[in-house]
């Protein structure tokens, strides 16, 4: 397993010739280190990992070599090295001027800057080269957070067969905020984060922002999840994130915890302590904490002298400057609060502007009458969790924000609007009211919870995940791809083959699919290839085509080959001209053309094409969720009024076609497949209408589906280039 962070588990310290490690903060770093503790007594075949990152320091380059061996060495960890002109534009520019603001919904702070992006995509692509390096065929890659969101899609393009996971810590927006990063980066990113198998969340919702954007700006729509795209299947899921639940249930009996517990409820016996322990960062709503505070204390003068709240603020980001202003605002409040309300005895906010180590912090912990953890908006916030999990003698009350992902887990926590200080006003007037009896039912029920799933399971279960994605992908999707041996084996049948006999889809096939579908004109390099192709006297090469005779004629009629048109109703041999496949009418479209017309004005960017025996509605420009709506209510529709009408109703990739009854790819390739012997056939298409043609084919033809889709072909290719690829080797 190699997993993959911003930052390293351990920091590098640099002095002069000197190095020395000390241990990285964060719930990352712990969570998955506990997680990797345990691996070390299970059967887990991967228990073997490496840990690589960024090691916290710009690192002079010739100790490079040195450094990277003594991390391997004693810490399973691979650097990336990074200079801080690199971590400048990355990190504090379009991480954190770009992504954080946006994704935690304050768009006002938000800076674009073309070098922060290009930064970023370069940093990136460091990050693919070092994984590279060390990465085996049957690793597992564990990728973490926004930092690297392009990291899965530039691994799979390196190495299509890697097992990739990918976990997203902070909020995923909604499809609106997210719609208003520039179109070149909202599109990189998401295809970027679906070059994994597995995309994980921390919240149903996030999940689901996700795929509407996916399916809003990519246009792949999902099934439960499972995202299927032309030449890979991934799947979104939800896995909300715990903490290693045993260490900080336990704590409170170790001598460092028990003594700075004594000492601190020693000094604050008077009164009755809030505690409110957060990063300096302008999602944690700690302004509108203090001022949900100063209003208790206006409107509750009788506990006065009676509570203090404990403000630890922990430094965060130094160098992006909306920090700063924050941190001094946050000062100006506590100053203001203190002089307003306090006097010689009695100070309202005791505050410390530093870090604070894990003993301290676990005795501060058991310390808090009541923990306020308020975000305006936040991922998961493992403070909350932390908290409750370390009052082993079930006392306490936490008074958490709906913003945080944390609050779906823990309703038995006050919860609250973190927007409204009269609703933080009412939760610390009910929280210092509760009974010791209610305290203790909420906090059993939550405590079972976070036991229950802890950190080493949510990581078990998104690992699980991801071996049960890739094993369904080897069944149900991959294991018919067109590997290098069959390749051969294919070519060397062609070889043989004193006839043969090609069949090909043209749209999705040869071509990539377009808004327009008059702009899918074929290139000269695939006139070329189709030429070289046709021009063999032992080849029979057919296009068989939705589209209608005009348009074929225009585009390949100049080739030596077979034509198909309307999906069967029209059919041209090489030097002869149309023939109809059998007599038709065409009278019931005047019916039907009506009600096409009415969805195409009720649907912006859809439009109707009008065949000689077939009408067809597109919606591939269309927006793309009320477009699967309106194909829903139009298909309903044409099924019931052509009951009786001897019509068939077909939907497609982006397009639902009305045609004639009895008449298919399959019937059309009959004309060709009786016309002589051959002892090569091969067909390619890439959609429902390809899989009648493959059915008609004999048993020992190659069939080919393009799409990574379950298929009567017998084998895929993963999209049109791939077929292009296989057309210009049968042509050499």
């Amino acid at each position: 397993m190699i997993i993959v962070s911003n930052r390293l588990p351990v920091t590098v310290v640099q002095e002069g010739d000197a190095m020395t490690f000390k241990e990285s903060s964060g719930g990352l770093v712990s969570g998955l280190s506990a997680y990797l503790d345990s691996l070390k007594s299970s059967s887990f075949a991967k228990s073997d990992y490496t840990w690589l990152g960024w090691p916290g320091t710009s690192i002079d380059k010739k100790f490079n070599n040195k450094v990277r061996s003594e991390l391997l060495a004693k810490f399973q960890a691979y650097p990336v090295f990074l200079t801080e002109q690199e971590m400048d534009k990355f990190y504090l520019g379009f991480c954190n001027k770009t992504i954080w603001p946006l994704f935690h919904y304050f768009p006002s702070y938000v800076t674009y800057d073309d070098d922060y992006w290009i930064r970023y995509r370069s940093v990136n692509e460091m990050f693919c080269n070092a994984v590279l390096e060390i990465t085996k065929p049957d690793d597992v890659i564990w990728v973490h957070d926004y930092h690297l969101m392009l990291l899965p899609g530039l691994l799979r393009d390196k190495m299509p067969g890697l097992s990739i996971g990918y976990f997203h810590h902070i909020p995923f927006p909604s499809f609106e905020l997210f719609r208003q990063l520039p179109g070149k980066c909202r599109f990189e990113l998401l295809n970027g984060l679906l070059g994994a198998d597995l995309i994980g969340f921390h919240t149903q919702e996030y999940t689901q922002y996700f795929l509407r954007c996916v399916l809003r700006i990519l246009g792949y729509e999902h099934d439960m999840g499972l995202i299927n795209m032309t030449n890979h299947v991934a799947k979104a899921d939800t896995f909300p994130m715990g903490i290693d639940y045993a260490k900080f249930n336990e704590a409170g009996t170790a001598p460092g915890v028990k003594e700075q517990e004594e000492e601190l409820k020693s000094e604050l016996a008077k009164y009755r302590v809030v505690l409110s322990i957060d990063r300096l960062d302008y999602t944690k709503g700690v302004v509108n904490r203090l001022r949900g505070y100063e209003l208790f204390l206006e409107k509750n003068p009788d506990y006065r002298k009676k509570v203090v709240l404990v403000l630890i603020l922990v430094p965060s980001r130094i160098g992006v400057d909306s920090y700063q202003n924050m941190k001094k605002q946050i000062d100006e409040l506590v100053g203001k609060i203190n002089g307003k309300f306090g006097d010689i005895d009695w100070t309202p906010i005791i505050y410390q502007y530093k870090f604070l180590p894990f003993e301290p912090l676990l005795a501060l912990y058991r310390t808090g009458d009541i923990c306020l953890v308020t975000p305006l908006r936040d991922g998961m916030n493992l403070v909350a969790k932390e908290y409750v999990a370390s009052r082993s003698d079930l006392k306490g009350i936490l008074i958490l924000s709906e913003m945080a992902g944390a609050a779906k887990e823990m309703g038995e926590a006050i919860i609250i609007n973190p927007n409204s200080v009269e609703e933080l006003t009412a939760a610390l007037k009910q929280a210092l009211d509760m009974t010791e009896e209610e305290q203790t039912h909420r906090n059993q029920a939550m405590q079972n919870r976070l036991q229950r799933y802890d950190v080493v399971r949510w990581a078990t279960d998104f690992i699980d995940e991801l071996r049960s994605i890739k094993k369904m992908q080897a069944e149900r999707f991959y294991a018919k791809l067109i590997n290098p041996e069959i390749k051969n084996h294919l070519l060397d049948d062609f070889k043989k083959a004193q006839r043969k006999l090609i069949f090909l889809d043209y749209d999705g096939t040869i071509v990539p699919f377009t808004v327009d579908p008059r702009k899918a004109k074929p290139t000269n390099e695939i006139l070329t290839t189709l030429g070289q192709i046709s021009s063999k006297e032992d080849i029979d090469l057919i296009i068989v085509s939705g589209r209608d005779r005009a348009t074929l004629t225009d585009w390949l009629g100049k080739l030596n080959i077979g034509l198909v048109a309307e999906h069967g109703v029209w059919i041209k041999e090489p030097e002869n001209d149309w023939q109809m496949i059998k007599p038709m009418l065409g009278d019931w479209k005047a019916k039907i053309l009506p009600i096409l017309i009415t969805y195409a004005d009720r649907l912006p960017g859809s439009f109707v094409e009008e065949k000689e025996f077939s009408v067809v509605w597109h919606y591939r420009g269309a927006d793309p969720e009320l477009g699967a709506l309106r194909a829903k209510e139009l298909m309903d529709e044409l099924v019931e009024y052509t009951a009786n009408m001897d019509v068939q109703v077909l939907q497609g990739s982006k397009v639902i076609e009305v045609r004639n009854a009895g008449v298919n790819k399959g019937v059309a390739a009959m004309h060709f497949l009786t016309a002589r012997d051959h002892d090569f056939i091969m067909a390619i298409g890439d959609d429902w209408t390809d899989e009648e043609l493959f059915k008609a084919l004999p048993p020992r033809s190659y069939t080919i589906r393009v799409g990574v889709v379950s298929s009567y072909a017998l084998y895929n290719l993963r999209d049109y280039m791939e077929v292009r690829r296989l057309l210009e080797q049968l042509a050499r």
